[in-house]
């Protein structure tokens, strides 16, 4: 059985920083399988789409899914990251694809191609996957303390939080939004649930940083940024 499906995927941030081409990827996929002597019957590509989400579901990661029941016994990608969020979807996935027969191939992985069906190509693949999983975890926590030392010198670290106001790379209180977040506190602090205090804004007719509706998803996200807290000890007005 030597018919392949293959998977190409880019998001809109690599499109825009990196040029990462799709019709690169498949030229690759193609060439690869036609070297290898597999009969490549589809080739599924996500446009704008995110790693964060598992395989199976984005569209296209669903899709391929479907291939692999129509006697498809071969899927080839270029890397890892390209189909897989973490070292757990990764592992998880290809345990089942293994039980079922189906072997992953990735086609550029420093220059050569693993091939899952073999021993060797399933211990790269485990070893890959956790050094994959650690290096996403040490830029999420370099990203958050960058993030936390941002918002202790009161620079901008993302969208403008509710009570502030943009000036140049710094955020500077905005005493109405202040005015409106201890009253949340207090609020919050005399057992109101977020649900109520969100009500309770909107029948106030009072704005959300976008002028938009407040839910509780909203109230929660301003009672847990420490800036609010930080703004409480130095007294703001």
């Amino acid at each position: 059985m030597n018919r392949a499906v293959g998977y190409a995927r880019v998001s809109t941030q690599e499109q825009a920083s990196m040029g990462v081409s799709l019709e690169a990827q498949v030229e690759r996929l193609q060439a690869y399988c036609k070297m290898q002597g597999l009969e490549l019957v589809a080739v599924v590509v996500e446009d704008g789409v995110s790693a964060a989400r598992p395989l199976a579901e984005r569209p296209g990661g669903a899709k391929l899914l479907e291939h692999l029941a129509d006697d498809v016994t071969h899927v080839v990608g270029m890397k890892l990251d390209r189909l897989f969020r973490s070292a757990v979807d990764a592992l998880q996935q290809t345990e089942e694809w293994d039980r079922a027969g189906v072997a992953l191939h990735l086609v550029d992985m420093g220059g050569q191609a693993i091939n899952t069906a073999s021993a060797t190509g399933r211990m790269f693949l485990t070893m890959m996957a956790g050094f994959a999983e650690f290096e996403r975890r040490l830029i999420a926590e370099r990203t958050a303390a960058a993030i936390q030392h941002n918002k202790a010198r009161r620079q901008v670290y993302n969208h403008t939080p509710y009570g502030f106001d943009r000036v140049g790379d710094y955020l500077r209180p905005n005493e109405q939004e202040q005015r409106t977040v201890r009253r949340v506190q207090a609020w919050r602090a005399e057992g109101w649930s977020l649900r109520r205090i969100a009500n309770e804004l909107n029948r106030q007719g009072i704005p959300t940083k976008h002028g938009k509706t407040w839910y509780a998803s909203t109230v929660r996200n301003l009672l847990e940024n420490d800036l609010h807290n930080q703004s409480a000890a130095e007294g703001v007005a």
